[in-house]
């Protein structure tokens, strides 16, 4: 079949043409340090633009001292630089209209990177280059690999220093072209030397600090992989829409078999990929003549197999009875570029010819280069296959029987019925095709074809119960039947072959699918870990061990546990299998039974590693003569490698919450500090000075009480401060318990009243109480604090002289509260965080100096304690309401009954 590419595909490149061809082309002058030749290379590139008929024009150079670069501007357009004035000083920029309005088809603009100067339309110059290319303007600029973002930190740990002018890595990645300017390190030291990047002064700092060889060796070394990885994927994106394969990294796959002298194959095929330092692969292709395989074959498979993993092989396996097409198949969709195989010695065949597996696979991968490895051994298990194949089984002998004799009984109706041959002919047919369906191996269709002939001849041929036939038109039907079952037979045991290979490729993706969404839906990592145990074992069907670690020590053991409850013997898990354990995890190697590190454990042991660490170690309990066959191999690598992303993918989950959770802290903390240097300080001088002046002063009585009075506001503001702090900390911590009893709502509503701020009496402040009566579980305490940080609240953000009213009533089994102002309100976006903690509402009202926000965040923990519900709405025309809910208490003949 022809290798085209995909419609879908090509249509979406072409939109894509479409949408690039409309705005313009960015070519960037890639380099690893300030002097390698960047805008000399851009200002010759746009010369030679200029010669080939382009509009080309210069945006905006850096000014340089540098008099080879700037002699390349003499023959270019420069656009006037706009200068813009920044603290008292005259600024020279980019002038992004002035360049819009001329609109050449080429500008240059240096400085990708470049912060302009505040109050231009963008803050950064690749947002004025962006602009430029949506106006289908064509850019060159330069940019060092410093000032790409993905690689900032990577520089600043070479260089230490943090680079804050950044480009995004869409730049880079997107641009029309990439040229790397290049040069030695020693020779741009001898540059910087000679002064031909900065003054002297600046030369020297460079020297000392940024312009040390190891760094700019290091740098060098960055950009250069930076830019082939570019080209990478630029070649990986081109092969998504070729036809043709071909290979720009060597990719070598090896054949693997049971062959004696397949290991020769295989280390020939390690010495290429060593050669080449090319990826390396061995594929085993799993078919019905291998599961057929002889003790003697299989342990040399095994051996193979390991030979080729300790050669650094990664071990794959594919199914399907067809070995070159395969092999040809995963080549091709793996991008190998060779192909190692060994030749077989084949007998000669009189009038048969049939293509090898070499010269199938030519066939079928024409474009991968192959390389025969001679295997002087005779075929290692197909004559040994055809007499496996040769023994019969007693159930299957009687199925054969049985539908040959009801073939027969069918034949002798229809014949006494009339019905010609052809139709009888059909029925034993349609027998060998049952005999093929319900019987193992072709042995039995075989036979049945054959005696479905002479059955036919003895029971229906004239002379009839007789082997003999007197018309000569009978041997060509007789050869026709027999082609005709065998052909049947053939076939059916074919389609019952791919039908057994589909299920078992079905059931490995069920296996996988099910393992990845088990693992998707766990929480947290018990049930990560109870699923990779439940999984490993359906697959593998021997206990699984599991052990958490935890700075390269044992945190946990999950030990396997039977479907009656009972848990692996102890014996598992003992001290000498934990020292294997340990082993494996220090050396971050398979070790135990099965390998050939401490291969007398219990159990083969498997590191998980996550991006520096093991995380866990898989134990998988072995008997004696256990092995885990190559294709069992593939599918645990694979289960392997979804049970460690899903403990890596919980670990980081973990990681950020508690990265979050200190951000948090961070902010507590710097807020709390904040609310001490400031909120505290401002009533503590205030405090000081007033103290300080009855000290030293002799003021008459009416000052005396103003200074005293200002000292008692301010102290008992710092009191009711201290006293939100610590009740906010202990509510929020859990370490509050409520002592709740039965209380009138009023005389809560009264007492805290009596201790609310003493300008309290500058307002109208008027209960209204639906019900006398009305009692609340509460803790008196805390809701008269938070009633008095409402009514504070309330205070603090209205006029003097304006009304402050607090409603009471009940709806359902709760008592409802609101305190309502008539003062400026909040707004919507306010409301939403007025019940945070250290928020505070902006804004010219009340004392600017009492801002800590702690008092509503006070009052939400304290009626959520409560079970209560807390609320903020605007009051029309004006003001705000502030509620919230309480537990009703009935009281009926003189019992306390609690509402539902």
């Amino acid at each position: 079949m022809e290798n085209r590419p995909n419609p879908d595909e090509l249509l979406r490149k072409i939109k894509e043409n479409e949408e690039k061809n409309k705005k313009g082309k960015l070519k960037i002058f890639f380099g690893y340090a300030a002097g390698v030749g960047k805008t000399y290379a851009m200002l010759d590139a746009a010369h030679a633009a200029k010669k080939a008929g382009i509009d080309v024009v210069v945006g905006y150079i850096e000014p340089h001292t540098r008099p080879e670069t700037l002699a390349l501007l003499e023959g270019l357009e420069v656009l006037p630089k706009l200068e813009v004035e920044y603290r008292g000083i005259i600024l020279k920029e980019f002038d992004l209209d002035q360049a819009l309005k001329r609109k050449p088809q080429l500008i240059l603009v240096d400085e990708l990177a470049h912060t302009n100067v505040e109050g231009l339309r963008h803050k950064k110059r690749y947002c004025d280059i962006e602009e430029l290319l949506n106006a289908g303007i064509d850019v060159y600029t330069t940019v060092n690999v410093q000032h790409i973002e993905s690689l900032n930190d990577i520089v600043a740990s070479i260089t230490n220093v943090v680079v804050k002018e950044r480009v995004p890595d869409r730049f880079f990645n997107d641009a029309f072209q990439v040229e790397l300017i290049d040069i030695e390190p020693s020779d741009l030291i001898e540059r910087l030397n000679a002064g031909k990047i900065y003054k002297n002064d600046q030369a020297k700092r460079a020297l000392d600090n940024f312009f040390i060889r190891e760094n700019l060796v290091a740098l060098r070394e960055i950009s250069l992989r930076e830019t082939a990885d570019r080209v990478n994927k630029e070649v990986n994106i081109n092969k998504n829409y070729s036809k043709n394969i071909y290979h720009t990294n060597e990719h070598i796959l090896v054949c693997l078999s049971s062959s004696p002298s397949n290991a020769k194959v295989i280390r020939a095929a390690a010495r290429m990929a060593e050669a080449f330092n090319a990826d390396f692969t061995a594929l085993f292709v799993e078919t019905v003549v291998s599961k057929e395989l002889n003790d003697k074959n299989i342990k040399k498979l095994r051996e193979n197999l390991k030979l080729a993993e300790e050669l650094g092989a990664k071990i794959e396996t594919v199914y399907g009875d067809d070995v070159p097409y395969q092999v040809a198949e995963y080549a091709k969709l793996s991008g190998v570029s060779k192909i190692i195989i060994g030749r077989t010695k084949r007998r000669k065949r009189f009038f048969i010819s049939k293509l090898g597996y070499v010269d199938r696979i030519i066939e079928l991968a024409p474009d991968i280069d192959l390389y025969v490895i001679p295997d002087s051994e005779d075929s290692f298990y197909k004559k040994r296959y055809i007499l496996k194949n040769m023994k019969l089984s007693f159930s299957d002998v009687m199925k054969t029987l049985g539908i040959l004799v009801g073939v027969i009984i069918i034949g002798l109706i229809l014949y006494n019925l009339g019905f010609s041959e052809a139709n009888i002919i059909t029925v034993f047919i349609l027998g060998v095709l049952l005999i093929s369906n319900k019987t193992n191996g072709y042995i039995y269709g075989g036979f049945a074809s054959l005696f479905s002939v002479l059955l036919f001849n003895f029971f229906f041929t004239v002379p009839r119960f007789s082997l003999n036939f007197y018309d000569p038109g009978y041997l060509v039907t007789f050869l026709i039947m027999l082609t005709s079952a065998l052909v049947t037979s053939t076939l059916t045991n074919k389609v019952k072959y791919q039908a057994n290979v589909s299920a078992l490729i079905a059931s490995r993706t069920n296996i996988l699918l099910d393992a990845s969404r088990d693992l998707e839906r766990s929480d947290n990592l018990e049930d990560i870990i109870v699923t990779a145990q439940r999984q490993l074992y359906k697959f593998l069907r021997k206990p699984i061990i599991i052990y958490e670690v935890k700075d390269e020590k044992i945190k946990s053991i999950y030990n396997y546990k039977y479907d009656d409850g009972s848990e692996i013997d102890s014996k598992y898990t003992g001290e000498e299998e934990k020292g294997v354990v340990t082993w494996a995890i220090k050396n971050k190697k398979r070790a135990g039974a099965n390998t050939d590190t401490i291969p007398g454990a219990k159990a083969m042991y498997i590191p998980l590693i996550g991006q520096s660490e093991v995380m866990a170690v898989i134990g998988i309990v072995m008997r004696e003569d256990d092995r885990i066959d190559s294709s069992e191999k593939s599918l645990l690598e694979a289960i392997l490698s979804q049970i460690s992303f899903a403990i890596e993918k919980y670990n980081l989950s973990e990681s950020k919450k508690k990265a979050l959770m200190q951000a948090e802290n961070e902010r507590f903390r710097a807020n709390l500090l904040r609310a001490v240097s400031h909120d505290l300080r401002t009533p503590l001088t205030s405090i000081s000075g007033s103290a300080s002046s009855i000290l030293n002063n002799n003021f008459d009585e009416e000052t005396k009480r103003r200074l005293t009075s200002d000292i008692y506001d301010d102290s008992m503001w710092l009191i009711n401060l201290v006293e939100n702090l610590l009740s906010v900390s202990r509510i929020d911590n859990g370490n509050v318990k409520l002592n709740t009893e039965p209380q009138l709502i009023e005389e809560i509503i009264n007492e805290a009243l009596q201790h609310v701020n003493r300008r309290i009496s500058e307002y109208k402040v008027k209960i209204n109480l639906k019900d006398d009566l009305l009692m609340v579980d509460v803790d008196v305490r805390l809701i008269v604090q938070v009633i008095i940080n409402i009514v504070d609240n309330a205070i603090k953000y209205t006029e003097a002289g304006t009304k402050i009213r607090i409603d009471v009533f009940t709806k359902g089994n709760k008592v409802i509260v609101e305190v309502i102002d008539n003062g400026v309100g909040i707004s919507k976006q306010d409301q939403e965080c007025i019940f945070d903690m250290f928020f505070t509402v902006s804004g010219n009202k009340g004392d600017s100096r009492r801002g800590l926000g702690l008092g509503l965040a006070l009052c939400k923990s304290i009626i959520n304690a409560h079970g209560g519900e807390i609320y903020v709405r605007n009051n029309y025309p004006h003001g705000t309401v502030i509620g919230f809910t309480l537990l009703k208490v009935e009281v009926k003949n003189e019992r306390i009954d609690f509402g539902n």
